[in-house]
């Protein structure tokens, strides 16, 4: 896992690099900027960890769907309790949905099995992921989302390294096309780019709204195997995800 987990902040860090020449602005860090990129390194490097424990213990279908679900409904505690935020009816609303439009994604036959042995790493991730996504809004008023990110897969890149130097970090190596199209991809489009996006969102949208959209993650990747592994779209499909569609519309309605 620590193996991984270095390699996997080496390549978004590496990723970086062309994107941060041709954005072409000076990388500056000041101490108001620093304090949330440590804290998001450490809420990141906890996330990776606890997700890899998770599939380790469980399946990775059943994180997709627990970590996106939750992750909304924890952003919104933490907002409401931190910032004694109140929400409209209809944002409740919408997070109901979007709970009920996960339960029918996942086929559960009972609510226990939602918090069902593994499954605790998977909320656990969840309320890691909306601690980032608190500390990624609020870090815009102090640097760029794009300068964040990369300063975050770095120091995280670094720790990593420091934790993992003694494992076989040569590995890697010896490992097929498989092993390699999934870390490259999970490394650059679903870090460098993907979270990139979801801190820009974070700061122009607010938190709890960039966190609705999460929902929406368990559709598409349902979708995607559809498209790319030729999977059956079956009815609690279709169900689970218009119901998680119209949790999005009544979090994000005005």
């Amino acid at each position: 896992m620590e193996v991984i987990v270095f390699w996997r902040f080496f390549f978004m860090s590496v990723s970086f690099l062309p994107i941060l020449y041709f954005f072409k602005k000076p990388l500056r860090v000041d101490k108001n900027s620093l304090k949330y990129i440590l804290g998001s390194s450490v809420l990141n490097i906890a996330f990776m960890v606890s997700s890899f424990y998770g599939i380790k213990y469980g399946f990775a279908g059943a994180g997709s769907v627990i970590i996106t679900t939750f992750s909304p409904i924890m952003t919104f505690l933490l907002v409401a309790v931190l910032f004694k935020t109140k929400f409209q009816t209809k944002q409740y609303f919408g997070l109901l949905l979007g709970l009920i439009g996960g339960y029918i994604l996942l086929e559960l036959n009972n609510f226990s099995q939602f918090l069902h042995g593994a499954n605790i790493y998977f909320l656990l991730c969840a309320t890691i992921w909306a601690g980032v996504t608190l500390l990624s809004q609020h870090s815009h008023k102090h640097i760029h989302p794009i300068h964040y990110s990369f300063f975050i897969s770095l120091i995280a890149t670094v720790v990593t390294f420091l934790y993992a130097h003694d494992a076989e970090l040569m590995a890697v190596f010896s490992q097929g096309m498989k092993f390699w199209t999934a870390l490259i991809y999970l490394a650059v489009f679903g870090q460098t780019l993907g979270t990139t996006i979801f801190f820009v969102a974070a700061g122009k949208l607010g938190s709890e709204q960039t966190s609705s959209f999460m929902f929406l993650v368990p559709l598409f990747a349902l979708l995607s195997a559809w498209i790319v592994l030729d999977e059956a779209i079956q009815l609690h499909i279709i169900v689970g995800g218009i119901i998680t569609i119209f949790a999005v519309y009544f979090i994000n309605k005005k």
